[in-house]
């Protein structure tokens, strides 16, 4: 299906950041990697392309089919191709979609749905009140736990800083020049 191919990336990328990595050709008239020099990155060549039968597959081995609505699904196969929901469906014809596919068992590669409460109930843990510090605990044996509150110590009263004084402006006269 796929094989190793070396990772393209634009000349001297990894050493200056106003060189972005994405590929460019090579055009300089002494450029290693035009050139093709030992330990330089590869060049990008027709030979490193993939097969024509695998060109275009999704890694699963199907095709990805795009589906805007319901009736999209009846051209699809479910033994050749998958279905991919275009991002600007809204989540009802979504839903319909997803029925659909279901009936006709065509795989969706991007089922995500957005419905809060009805999917997933939302359980939430019960919460036992914790004993206040002057309740004895079975674990201390009747002596009094001691919490955060009771080791807080009473905020020591602010510094206050000495105010700096304003300095008097001065203005000096400028000398003119004869």
């Amino acid at each position: 299906m796929s094989y190793r191919r070396p990772r393209f990336v634009r000349e001297e990328s990894w050493r200056y950041k106003r060189v972005k990595e994405p590929w460019r050709a090579p055009h300089g008239k002494t450029s290693r990697v035009r050139r093709s020099k030992k330990g330089w990155p590869a060049v990008v060549k027709i030979g490193y392309s993939r097969p024509r039968a695998t060109r275009g597959l999704h890694p699963s081995g199907f095709r990805a089919i795009t589906v805007w609505r319901p009736k999209d699904l009846l051209a699809l196969d479910p033994k050749l191709h998958v279905g991919r929901i275009a991002h600007t469906v809204g989540e009802n014809k979504r839903v319909q979609i997803l029925d659909e596919a279901k009936k006709a068992n065509i795989r969706i590669l991007n089922p995500g749905l957005k419905r809060p409460a009805e999917v997933v109930p939302q359980v939430t843990p019960e919460v036992t009140p914790e004993p206040t510090p002057t309740e004895p605990t079975p674990e201390t044996g009747g002596e009094q736990k001691k919490t955060r509150e009771t080791e807080k110590k009473e905020p020591e009263p602010a510094q206050e800083k000495p105010k700096k004084k304003a300095k008097a402006k001065t203005t000096t006269k400028r000398k003119s020049k004869k």
